[in-house]
């Protein structure tokens, strides 16, 4: 598919969770909402463009249904957007002190948002203020994840660490917070089926929470990205090893596809250039065929995973079976060239056999030793006279295998016992 170029630089990117369309809030205020082919083929098409504040738009997330989406940014205001009508129909404005730096929603009725000095607050759209703020970071937040298990909201930090909201509690501090992990902590995601948290750093390091040991420390750290990590996302679970598969976007302009736990660099999903990654999402709530990427470049790119995962799958199956016919011929030749060896050996054997029988017959006439080479008579031509034959050399015998002797026409058999008595 085409690169759609925005006109701006992009800060966050959502998709509709039904409708072939996604949305970019962008550097000039504005947010922007394309329509695309789900096969690739027709270019993307701009449904529609508002700008709701003169100043940037950091963040941007959309009901479940898809018929609001929420905006905010440097303005410090909260704007609600109908996407059918392309308008703005709500303003909250004021709604933090400093600049909004991150927003999702995390419940049908509920969606979260953090700014500069590391704030974090609970919204209900239904209600124009807050439900409850939290501020036990003082840093900016960088991104949030939802556990819907337990109702949780992670949310990492700038100041080096990383929290967990309980949002049933009426309580205005963490559930947990982890310990200084010396280094921004930029992005957030789940593997293992929510039992493990990876973050992204600004050391371009991995860091691995196990969320059964608790979230005081990392249980590993993942080294390899040679600059930060700024972008975190999971890829549909219908992909091969998609529990512990992650897409990273990093600084170096590179969106990647990395295993995690055994390690693995699958391959680079999309290029950059010389422009960071800092945002990744996936079409149809995570489950879709297409991954959208943005940089400094004020370009939005749309790449098909099915390319990346499907193809190479398809590919090692088809090396897997052409390894296996080749096995097959391979054997199947073994077998003919072995039954044909074993028919020459049987043969050799009978002509030996016979050779012994003869010479046994001859040995019995002379008392001569053999010769290496016997002169005979060639009944066949009488000008050629004699020629010398070759004989065959007997098999060498084991010296301590009993051998069973022939006997000769003048030795008879007794028994020893007749000498015992003389």
């Amino acid at each position: 598919m085409p690169d759609i170029s925005v006109g701006a630089q992009i800060f966050d990117i959502a998709f509709h969770p039904t409708a072939s369309v996604v949305y970019t809030g962008l550097l000039t205020g504005e947010v922007k909402a394309y329509g695309y082919d789900d096969d690739g083929q027709d270019d993307p098409v701009c449904k529609f463009r508002v700008r709701p504040s003169k100043r940037s738009c950091r963040g941007i997330t959309l009901s479940e249904d898809g018929s609001r989406l929420w905006a905010t940014g440097k303005s410090k205001g909260i704007y609600t957007i109908d996407t059918t009508l392309g308008e703005v129909i709500e303003t909250r404005k004021a709604a933090h002190d400093v600049a909004i730096n991150r927003i999702k929603r995390i419940m049908p009725n509920m969606f979260a948002t953090g700014d500069d000095d590391g704030v974090v607050k609970l919204w209900d759209p239904r209600q124009p203020e807050a439900i409850r703020a939290y501020t036990h970071h003082f840093d900016f937040i960088s991104d949030f994840l939802w556990l819907e298990d337990k109702k949780h909201l992670v949310c990492t930090s700038g100041d080096g660490t990383l929290s967990v909201l309980d949002v049933r509690s009426k309580k205005t501090e963490p559930f947990a917070q982890s310990e200084d992990q010396e280094d921004e902590l930029l992005s957030v995601v789940a593997i293992k089926g929510g039992q493990k948290l990876v973050v992204g750093t600004q050391l371009g390091i991995l860091s691995v929470f196990n969320r059964r040991s608790g979230y005081g420390d990392c249980v590993d750290r993942i080294p390899g990205h040679p600059h930060s990590i700024d972008a975190l996302c999971t890829i549909p679970s219908h992909y091969p090893n998609a529990q512990s598969t992650i897409l990273t976007g990093s600084s170096d302009g590179f969106l990647r596809a990395v295993q995690i736990l055994p390690t693995k660099l699958i391959g680079v999903v999309a290029d950059h250039g010389d422009f960071p990654v800092e945002r990744i999402a996936i079409d149809r709530g995570g489950e879709g065929r297409w991954v959208a990427s943005s940089g400094h470049d004020e370009t939005l790119k749309l790449t098909d995973l099915k390319e990346i995962f499907e193809d190479d799958g398809d590919e090692e199956e088809v090396e897997d079976e052409e390894e296996d016919e080749d096995d097959d011929e391979e054997g199947g030749k073994a077998e003919v060239q072995g039954s044909g060896g074993e028919e020459e050996g049987k043969e050799k054997e009978a002509a030996e056999d016979e050779d012994e029988e003869e010479e046994k017959e001859k040995g019995s006439d002379s008392d001569a030793e053999p010769e290496a080479n016997v002169r005979v008579a060639d009944d066949s031509s009488d000008d050629e006279g004699f020629k010398e034959k070759k004989r065959k050399r007997k098999k060498e015998t084991d010296p301590f295998k009993a051998v069973k002797k022939s006997k000769g026409k003048n030795e008879i058999e007794g028994d020893a016992s007749f000498f015992d008595d003389l």
